[in-house]
């Protein structure tokens, strides 16, 4: 038998095989023990994730002689058959290669025909997105009506690119990038099974250059193969692949959370010289500041595969940088990284980018400010006016809304000169009306509640006086006894009871200390 590389040759056969995609089997499995079957599937995921993988272990489970059941045997001939592409019941057509309404018509002339060994005629269509619009609008009605012997299975990358209509008539599953450790455990096993001898940090940098592909994996596996022999390291990954090591991300990282340009600046050179590729080396950056931001919120994450001596060093080093930093940090090299993909010279966006992380750690922020003012008592006088006012509301229970509304128009409103009502309300009066009281005194009742609403009401209307110039000469005149007399006799008569009742007299006082404090 001809060589067969590890992508073929370790390919899942049963649904027990299949890594990373649990939702997906799961749900498959309880729908053939439950006789649930659909008529139509689709498998949406990115590359090397198991899609026409999940489609045959699906069409054997369906075409297998006992079947449907899922617990077939992959060794029989059938399964075996279509494990290889060469059943006559389980119809592969390339999408990209039979786009056109013809190839559709040819579909929906052969579902009448019934099948020749297993129990469905399925048609299993790769990349479905590349249909044309009119081959999927010839679809619609056989897909949504299809003879119940027949089953679709479509698979795709691009799911956004298929029409609506195509996608309601179907079960859609999302299969997802496999994790890294799985694949590092698969690609230990299959080592085991070849007998060659890949140490883990070579099987945890093959799994992180898969990118969540378990086929890209196995196919880099396969070349390391022929290229080591039976003995893999982590230097001959990087070497080969072009990969950085995570020792150099960590040097970098911790440089640009040290402040350090110079030394950030000659690990790229030394990147660039050796022909690293320094996309995937801001990726694994990027990646590595996230794992540090996660760590600062949960201290429970995981290290993205960094080993425990170099992971704790670059802990201690960003203790000193706020979170608002480290997100500023991802943000700007997230940037950089976006005008790499279509740069030339993707070495000068990366210096760039790396430079300007490492000055916006000296920016000053807004809440940077907000804390110097505060460490340095700036904010001491509005603290104290709530002070001031809390102990007048202890006090005086009743006089706490004026003082609260008289401090807040204090604290908002600009520093002009304000004069004190009593001064103005009051009249000048002479020695000899001093002498002589008013024959009745005027007492507010003891018991009579009274808001202070209903008082302002039931003061009379007083002519406001301008006032003073703060530069103005003051002129005094000194009038006799009997002028003052005169011109109290001439000015209109006032009630002071107003001014007279507790509740004003309170209000007053308080008003009168909040001005002056």
């Amino acid at each position: 038998m001809s060589y067969q590389v590890f992508a073929r040759k370790y390919r899942p056969r049963t649904f027990a095989d299949v890594l990373g995609q649990d939702h997906v089997i799961s749900t498959l499995r309880n729908a053939i023990e439950r006789d649930r079957l659909a008529h139509a599937w689709l498998f949406v995921g990115p590359r090397g994730t198991g899609k026409t993988t999940t489609a045959r272990i699906l069409a054997k489970a369906l075409n297998c002689p006992e079947g449907p059941s899922i617990d077939f045997n992959p060794d029989d001939p059938v399964c075996q058959e279509i494990g290889n592409g060469t059943s006559l019941d389980v119809i592969e057509i390339d999408g990209a290669s039979n786009n056109s309404v013809d190839n559709i018509r040819d579909i929906r002339e052969n579902v009448q025909f019934t099948p020749t060994q297993g129990k469905f005629k399925i048609y299993y269509i790769d990349e479905v997105h590349m249909l044309t619009s009119a081959a999927f609008n010839a679809l619609l009605k056989t897909l949504e009506e299809p003879p119940e012997h027949v089953k679709f299975i479509f698979a795709t990358t691009e799911p956004n690119k298929i029409l609506p209509t195509i996608i309601s008539r179907c079960q859609r599953f999302d299969l997802r990038p496999i994790p890294t450790e799985t694949i590092a455990k698969h690609l230990q096993y299959i080592s085991n099974k070849e007998g060659v001898a890949l140490d883990d940090p070579a099987a945890w940098a093959i799994a992180k250059g898969a990118d969540g592909g378990m086929r890209d994996a196995q196919s880099m596996l396969d070349q390391l193969v022929a290229f080591c022999g039976d003995k893999i390291s982590e230097q001959n990954v990087l070497e080969i692949f072009g990969f950085t090591s995570r020792e150099t991300v960590a040097s970098l990282a911790t440089s640009i959370l040290s402040k350090e340009s110079p030394t950030a600046l000659e690990l790229i050179h030394q990147q660039a010289e050796s022909g690293k590729e320094l996309s995937q080396l801001l990726g694994e950056l990027i990646s590595c500041l996230r794992a540090l931001l996660v760590t600062r919120l949960d201290t429970n994450a995981g290290n993205e595969g960094f080993p425990s001596e170099i992971w704790e060093p670059l802990v201690s080093a960003s203790k000193g940088i706020q979170t608002d930093r480290i997100l500023n940090l991802i943000d700007i090299l997230a940037d950089s990284e976006g005008r790499m993909k279509w740069a030339a010279n993707k070495r000068l966006h990366l210096e760039i980018g790396i430079i300007k992380a490492i000055q916006s750690l000296n920016d000053a922020r807004i809440s940077d400010v907000i804390k110097a003012l505060a460490g340095a008592g700036q904010l001491q006088p509005a603290e104290s006016a709530n002070d001031s006012t809390s102990s007048l509301a202890e006090d005086n229970p009743t006089a706490a809304p004026a003082a609260a509304s008289s401090t807040s128009d204090i604290n908002h409103s600009s520093p002009a000169p304000v004069a004190a009502p009593v001064a103005t309300n009051q009249p000048t009066t002479s020695p000899s009306a001093e002498s002589n009281p008013p024959s009745r005194p005027i007492e507010a009742p003891a018991k009579e509640k009274r808001s202070l609403d209903d008082l302002i009401e039931a003061a009379p209307e007083q002519t406001a006086e301008p006032a003073p110039e703060l530069n103005a000469p003051q002129h005094t005149e000194e009038t006799s006894p009997t002028e003052a007399e005169n011109k109290e006799d001439e000015s209109p008569a006032t009630d002071d009871s107003f001014y007279q009742d507790p509740l004003i007299q309170d209000a007053l006082e308080v008003f009168k200390g909040t001005i002056q404090s």
